[in-house]
């Protein structure tokens, strides 16, 4: 029995998420189909518009056998943590065979070979990522220009060497090639596969006449209470209007202004400086720019402190450690190095628990299917995201806080 490995949000899952899904078993040759998927929070450090189980919900109607929830200590983190936290878990199951993501590149063969130089991170690479950083670059932008810089060095002579620089400026290369680095950095057997992304790209907007859109544009129609019907498999419209009229979604940043504006209005900058992505003084920028805004909302603040050396993307996983109380000493690089503590089980198709029994005797952390029968620091700042999650919602309830501990995985 073969399986291949997928890394999703699934925020929400649609048409294309569906053809990448077709596609990954097809070139995989795989009967099975694993996938890793973020929680309530995302890497772009925004919350996920409905909640991970029903996104698992979703992704078990799509076909997926097995979902397992990517600890949010690597959720909301740069490509490179995002990735190798992803790819660990597959590994550590013991029964993936493939990993299956898309890129704009459609091909391996330029991705692999830059992939392998950069799994070694050399110092002189570190040391230009510091150099354009300390002119102003933000880090993903430092890190591509660097990672260009150093591979097109290592190739002088060669005829027609590979553009890395245009490589990395288009976000789903960038990705795939951080699951590429962690295959490397593992040593892991399993083979990677890759799927042209078509349709919409990244942050295109709705396309007329196409059935793909961006997730960004459907959830930017969402938020402007818009039908997404056009551009998802019905199961999963089904599933996000039923979120919808119980109060549970569509979520943003601004639905955490309250509980984000009490954290940044009570602690001292001594306090804000131990948190995660809290570097170079952003605690007295922030100290200082909150009581600017008229009114406080995480779009101000976002606008007030947006920079050429700060991203948005950067400043709102900032603004999430901040929310979440993400310490620098827990998710420092050594502790993120040692990958995730645990398999915890979101959700499985009667297909996956084939793939759970092989797991028993295969995998090389524990299976977790209750998170009140496993003590792991990050399973505990999973189950508190998911509480803060919920807490957004417009009538919370009791089971929407505490699901985690109340909820056996989803199946279908």
């Amino acid at each position: 029995m073969t399986t291949v490995g997928i890394v999703a949000e699934y925020n929400p899952l649609h048409n294309g998420h569906v053809h990448h899904f077709n596609e990954a078993k097809r070139l995989a040759g795989a009967e099975k189909a694993i996938v890793v998927m973020s929680g309530p929070f995302t890497q772009r450090g925004e919350p996920a518009a409905v909640s991970k189980q029903a996104r698992t919900e979703m992704a078990l109607h799509m076909g997926a056998d097995l979902v397992i929830e990517l600890p949010v200590a690597y959720a909301i983190q740069p490509a490179e943590w995002f990735a190798f936290g992803a790819v660990s878990l597959l590994e550590a199951t013991g029964v993936v065979d493939s990993l299956c993501f898309g890129s704009e590149a459609g091909t391996l063969g330029s991705l692999l070979p830059l992939a392998k130089y950069l799994a070694e991170e050399s110092s002189e690479l570190k040391g230009e990522i510091r150099r354009r950083m300390a002119l102003g670059s933000s880090f993903p932008a430092a890190y591509s220009a660097a990672a260009a810089s150093a591979w097109q060095g290592s190739l002088l002579g060669e005829e027609n060497p590979l553009d890395a620089g245009e490589l990395l400026r288009q976000p789903n290369n960038s990705l795939g090639l951080h699951y590429l680095i962690s295959l490397q950095r593992l040593h892991s057997k399993i083979q990677p596969l890759t799927v042209p992304r078509t349709g919409a790209g990244f942050h295109d907007p709705l396309q007329t006449g196409s059935a793909i859109a961006s997730a960004t544009a459907i959830r930017n129609l969402l938020q402007e209470g818009g039908s997404p019907a056009s551009y998802m498999p019905s199961y999963s419209l089904s599933i996000l209007e039923r979120e919808y009229t119980a109060g549970r979604g569509p979520l943003g940043l601004e639905n955490f202004q309250t509980p984000l504006a009490y954290v940044l209005n009570t602690r001292s900058a001594a306090e804000l400086q131990t948190l995660q992505d809290m570097n170079e003084g952003l605690e007295h920028r922030l100290l200082r720019l909150v009581p600017q805004l008229e009114r406080f909302t995480v779009t101000g603040l976002l606008t007030l402190l947006k920079s050429k050396r700060y991203t948005q993307t950067r400043l709102q996983r900032l603004l999430l450690h901040v929310l979440l109380n993400h310490s620098k000493e827990e998710l420092d690089a050594p502790i993120l190095a040692q990958g995730p503590g645990y398999i915890r089980i979101l959700g499985f198709r009667e297909s996956g628990r084939t793939l759970l029994k092989q797991m028993k005797q295969s995998a090389t952390l524990p299976v977790v299917m209750r998170p009140s029968l496993c003590s792991h620091p990050q399973l505990e700042r999973d189950l508190q995201a998911a509480t803060v999650y919920a807490g957004a919602f417009a009538n919370p309830l009791r089971g929407d806080l505490y699901r985690d501990y109340l909820e056996p995985p989803v199946r279908v």
